[in-house]
């Protein structure tokens, strides 16, 4: 029986170790441009260029090849601790209007806040950009922004932003913008369905959040996906539907840096339980859906960025249920900030460091 036993232990660790390594046999990594500096965001043109946000306030246009030029045109920025340039989004009808959006914080020391401007894309230059969504809540801390987008099927345009971190009350409170998801028209202009349409907060989408930096919708089901930073612990994952509340700070599965208890509940009538959450936290960063071709075994799979384990979390759903949790990417040695999905069907990292970033292909491993 022992003997049995021994063989039948063996052959579950081997079957368990090849489960593990089998991600890691079907895939590449190639770098497409390197010394960048503390990027956050990419996106893909039509014609193969990316599109790349430093931090510090630059736009970089990165050729196929790799080769790398500054986009005139964009607007000052408020760089510091974690303010800077965010995201970078192109308009659904991008290849007929030329038209890009992108996320900062602006300001100064003593008032400050999440804004987005969208111009022209004409070369190496921004045209015409205009802002079109100033947060109205500003803050005298550079933290927690948010600064995530995600264009919606109806245009419609999402933004996420932050608790300013000493302002957590403000996430509960809706005639506040901040620890909120916004939304949009393409103009800045208010769509007419929002949840609420009072004046101070007819932008108001969802509240409730902390620091919310991963957007990104599930094509086949529709359903929009967004994780937030918890305090320590209590990273989340949720499922958006407008007007709901996701309970931060009343309800959360973290604690205060100090140790202290921010709340006592985990959960209250009218507040949304998060589909996954994370103890200890991961610091999640960029989040997509594949839905390409190249990887047919990941098709349906969420990647998220986790900033403290210099990975990437492929997640597994079923019916809106995490169904499997696996690290994927450790080999990069760096902190992910953004995880994207291209047309090409190709998985993108961008890596997060002063001088050192790294735009990263992920390509079917060559046979």
């Amino acid at each position: 029986m022992s003997n049995r036993y021994n063989v039948l232990r063996c052959l579950l660790s081997l079957l368990l170790f090849s489960s593990s390594q089998f991600s890691y046999s079907t895939y590449q990594l190639e770098d497409v441009a390197k010394n960048l500096n503390s990027p956050w965001s990419v996106t893909q043109l039509p014609n193969g260029d990316f599109l790349v946000t430093e931090k510090p306030g630059t736009l970089l246009r990165i050729s196929k090849t790799g080769e790398k030029k500054i986009v005139s045109g964009t607007p000052a920025t408020f760089f510091k601790s974690q303010g800077g340039f965010f995201d970078v989004q192109l308009h659904p009808n991008f290849e007929n209007n030329q038209l890009i959006y992108l996320s900062f914080a602006e300001g100064n020391k003593e008032a400050n806040g999440t804004a987005v401007i969208r111009g022209k894309l004409d070369g190496l230059q921004l045209l015409n950009a205009e802002t079109v969504l100033r947060v109205r809540t500003q803050k005298d801390t550079p933290a927690h922004y948010g600064g995530r987008m995600l264009f919606l099927p109806d245009g419609t345009l999402l933004i996420s932003t932050g608790d300013g971190f000493e302002y957590r009350e403000a996430s509960q409170d809706i005639k506040s913008e901040l620890g909120k998801v916004l939304r949009i028209n393409g103009d800045g202009s208010i769509p007419s369905n929002n949840p609420y349409q009072e004046t101070e907060s007819a932008k108001i989408w969802t509240y409730g959040h902390r620091n919310p930096q991963g957007l990104a919708l599930q094509k086949s089901t529709g359903t929009i996906y967004l994780h937030e930073h918890g305090p320590k612990g209590g990273d989340e994952l949720n499922i958006l539907t407008a007007g709901y509340n996701f309970g931060w700070p009343a309800i959360t599965y973290g604690i205060d840096y100090s140790g202290a208890i921010i709340s006592p509940f985990t959960e209250a009538p009218g507040m949304e339980q998060p589909v996954h959450y994370w103890v200890p936290s991961i610091a999640p960063s960029g989040m997509a859906f594949y839905e390409g071709d190249q990887f047919p075994n990941w098709k349906g799979n969420l990647f998220i960025g986790a900033l403290v384990n210099k990975e990437v979390r492929r997640l597994s759903i079923d019916q809106d249920k995490i169904v499997n949790e696996e690290p994927v990417f450790q080999e990069t040695g760096q902190r992910i900030r953004d995880v994207r999905v291209f047309p090409d069907g190709y998985i993108y990292l961008l890596t997060d460091s002063e001088e050192e970033g790294r735009l990263i292909r992920v390509k079917p491993k060559s046979l």
